[in-house]
């Protein structure tokens, strides 16, 4: 086992192929819980994301190669000189510009796409490991990164839920409302932190609305306690929980 590692750590064509291979595996397996979920990068985008940098990294290994073999003589006649982790650099580098086209913000002041976001970059990452021919850190890297995407979620809401930071999302049918909201915030013994007017009249079908950040208080910090005496409020058409 360790005679094939060995193997296919040196630039060979069966080496080209195995690397080319893991890099589309690698991010194939991230990509394609992200399509299952609907998101902008999806399984075809992972894909080739990774390919790309393991070609990014096998280009370089092959100058590197051509540079202390055949062509050597001609390299030292030439002075020229080789830094071959900048092709790496410059994977992260580009692979910036499209993973911010894959943040977008939507209402209610959330943002969403860094987690596909976060995750090309990885993918890239595993692509580079994988071009490089460092075949382990690409299996224990795409092992936790497929469990921190696809496992890490409901844990990360529930983690949320129970904390005392709140933040609400409100329809009422007069800007008047704002203050008997408060009120019945406050009463339960909760900080309101920030108000956010988004709509102070109604628009078309919309209602006035507001976006609220509270701090509820050590004895009464159940979430859905608080989101229920909102919602039996009659000046409130609607209300739910933000979580980002």
């Amino acid at each position: 086992m360790k005679a094939v590692l060995l193997y296919l750590r040196e630039f060979n064509v069966l080496s080209v192929i195995v690397r080319m291979l893991l890099a589309v595996l690698a991010g194939g397996v991230v990509g394609y819980g992200r399509a299952r979920k609907q998101r902008n990068a999806g399984l075809r985008t992972y894909m080739l994301v990774s390919i790309g940098a393991a070609l990014t990294l096998m280009i370089s290994a092959y100058e590197q190669e051509m540079l202390t073999g055949q062509w050597s003589w001609l390299f030292s006649v030439a002075d020229v000189k080789f830094d071959g982790t900048r092709y790496a650099a410059q994977v992260i580098s580009g692979i910036g510009f499209l993973a911010a086209g894959t943040i977008i913000g939507t209402e209610h002041q959330q943002v969403s796409g860094l987690t596909s976001a976060i995750g090309l970059v990885a993918s890239a990452a595993l692509g580079i490991a994988a071009g490089a021919g460092f075949y382990e850190c690409v299996l224990i890297g795409l092992i936790l990164i497929v469990i921190t995407m696809e496992c890490m979620k409901p844990l990360e809401v529930s983690f949320k839920r129970k904390l005392q930071n709140i933040t609400i999302f409100v329809e009422f049918y007069s800007i008047d409302d704002v203050g008997t909201i408060s009120d019945t915030v406050k009463a339960h013994g909760a900080q309101i932190f920030d108000i956010d007017i988004e709509r102070t009249e109604q628009e078309g079908d919309k209602l006035p609305s507001a976006i609220m950040t509270l701090k509820l208080s050590r004895t009464q910090s159940s979430h859905s306690a608080m989101l229920s005496s909102v919602a039996e409020l009659e000046c409130v058409d609607a209300v739910r929980e933000l979580i980002s």
